[in-house]
């Protein structure tokens, strides 16, 4: 009788605790719940907020600033001050404006549409596909502080024909990518129509200008390029043809390229006869020695006028480039410019500081 009343006093004394136990539990299920509930809300908060997010635009840019010294003059300069925005519409649509503050104006502004790896489209004001070194070596990578004669005086940068536009132009082009091999393809084209004035300029005649260039990718970091652009410039539809090619090896480390361009133009001019052929070349070879540390040396040459000798300028450039983090670059260059006629030549020596953001 005793054990009895005992078995039913510590039953007596555990039903509240096995009572509160259970609505501990249900409390906790409850609070559980309420969290899930907040969580699933800040998750789709937070997958909203980054949907706005990407469709932003992505801000960067750079100041180029230097100062130059001649055997005749010496002056500061600011070489260029940009602000880039690009972002993504959709997967498949992006776009690009850059603004250059130097000398104001909009350097590039389009649309692509990349639907496949072998067809996309681009329209807007943006680089011309013409060369290797015109848009595969933008000013953040290039070694050099100044480009190429051939690709400034035959490609719309101080070209021959009067049109000084950055090699850029308004257009449109179709481009891709064929044969792939681990990433990259074999073989890729460009086929484009522009207005042939330059940038931020309505053409003055009803002609387009078609470019087209073809490269070859046998390895990653070897390319062999073809290139042509046939167009008619100005009111009087001056007739501008360039046609030429390349080779450039650039493996992250040792960079080496080389390209011949070459062209007909047709505009008027007291000094030469109408239409007269101008050609260019370079060679240039460069490397990494340290993470840090890029000398180059580039040998180039350039006849305004094929044939007249009194035209012909060749440039030896010996330069350093260094990188002591990300967001700095000091460059310095040392020219001989050579001249074929009755112009002396030459000692020139350009150093430029970038800042990058």
């Amino acid at each position: 009788m005793k054990r009895l009343l005992l078995a039913l006093a510590v039953a007596a004394g555990l039903f509240p605790a096995t009572r509160g136990a259970a609505q501990q539990r249900d409390s906790l299920a409850a609070t559980v719940e309420r969290l899930s509930a907040e969580v699933e809300t800040l998750k789709g908060r937070s997958a909203a907020a980054d949907r706005i997010l990407s469709r932003l635009p992505r801000i960067s840019g750079y100041l180029q600033l230097g100062y130059e010294w001649s055997d005749d003059a010496s002056t500061f300069f600011v070489k260029r001050a940009r602000v880039d925005f690009q972002g993504d519409i959709s997967p498949k649509i992006d776009y690009r404006l850059q603004l250059e503050f130097a000398s104001p104006k909009i350097v590039d502004i389009y649309l692509r549409y990349k639907p496949l790896e072998a067809l996309n489209v681009q329209v807007g004001q943006f680089k011309v596909p013409f060369s290797i070194e015109n848009t595969h070596y933008v000013p953040l990578k290039y070694e050099f502080i100044e480009y190429s004669m051939a690709v400034c005086r035959l490609m719309g940068f101080t070209d021959v024909c009067g049109v000084n536009a950055t090699g850029r132009d308004l257009g449109a082009q179709l481009y891709g990518g064929l044969i792939d091999r681990d990433g990259y393809s074999i073989l890729n084209y460009n086929v484009g129509v522009f207005n042939g004035e330059g940038i931020n300029t309505k053409d003055k005649n009803k002609s387009k200008d078609v470019v087209a260039r073809l490269m070859v990718q046998p390895l990653r970091a070897l390319s062999f390029a073809g290139y042509y652009y046939w167009g008619e410039v100005g009111a009087d539809y001056a007739r501008r043809t360039r046609y030429g090619g390349g080779v450039c090896y650039d493996d992250g480390r040792w960079i080496a390229r080389g390209e011949y361009i070459a062209g007909r133009t047709g505009i008027v001019s007291p000094d030469v006869a109408t239409p007269f052929d101008s050609r260019g070349y370079y060679a240039m070879a460069a490397c990494w020695v340290t993470p840090k540390w890029l000398p180059a040396a580039r040998f180039e040459q350039f006849d305004e006028v094929a044939g007249r000798s009194a035209s012909r300028q060749t440039n030896y450039t010996a330069g350093v480039t260094w990188q002591p983090f990300k967001h700095l670059r000091c460059q310095l260059n040392y020219i001989y410019e050579q001249y074929g006629g009755t112009n002396p030549d030459r000692n020139v020596v350009k150093a430029m500081l970038t800042g990058i953001f």
